[in-house]
C-alpha cells in the first residue's frame, strides 16, 4: 500500500472497505471505490493527498440503506462492468494528472433507467486522519 500510487477497491466486504480506506488516509493515497448491487453501482474517488477530501468513512455513513441492500442483494455483473470502467478511468485520470476526478462526488448509477445521479460528498469530522493507526 505504501509504495501505490492509486488504489482501486471493488471488493464486496464493508469491513476490507473500511480497512483499505484507513490504509489509504495513512498512506495519504487516492482510493477509487466502485460497487454494485442488482441493477444499481456507485462509483467515487477519495484522493486523500488532499486535507479536506472525504474518505470512504464519510460515503458508508450517507449509503447505510444502499449497504444493507447489498448485504442481501447479488450484483447484476453487467452494472458491475460499467462501474470497474469506471474506476480504470477514473484511476488513469488520478496517474497522469488529467481532467476532473470525482474526489468529492458519488456518482450512482441505475442500470434499469440507465441514468446517472451525481451526490456531492464533504468530509465529516469522525473520519480517520492521517495519524489513524490501521487495525
Amino acid at each position: 500500500m505504501q509504495s501505490a500510487d492509486v488504489v482501486i477497491d471493488a471488493t464486496d466486504n464493508f469491513a476490507t472497505r473500511h480497512a483499505v480506506n484507513r490504509a489509504c488516509v495513512k498512506f495519504a493515497r487516492p482510493l477509487v471505490s466502485g460497487a454494485g448491487v442488482r441493477f444499481d453501482g456507485q462509483i467515487a474517488v477519495f484522493d486523500l493527498r488532499r486535507r479536506d477530501s472525504p474518505c470512504y468513512h464519510c460515503l458508508s455513513r450517507k449509503t447505510a440503506t444502499w449497504r444493507k441492500c447489498a448485504a442481501r442483494n447479488g450484483r447484476v455483473r453487467a452494472a458491475g462492468g460499467v462501474i470497474g470502467s469506471m474506476q480504470a478511468a477514473e484511476a488513469l485520470k488520478l496517474l497522469m494528472g488529467i481532467g476532473r476526478d470525482l474526489t468529492g462526488r458519488l456518482l450512482l448509477l441505475d442500470a434499469l433507467a440507465m441514468e446517472w445521479r451525481s451526490v456531492r460528498l464533504k468530509r465529516i469530522r469522525s473520519a480517520p486522519s492521517a495519524a489513524a493507526k490501521i487495525r
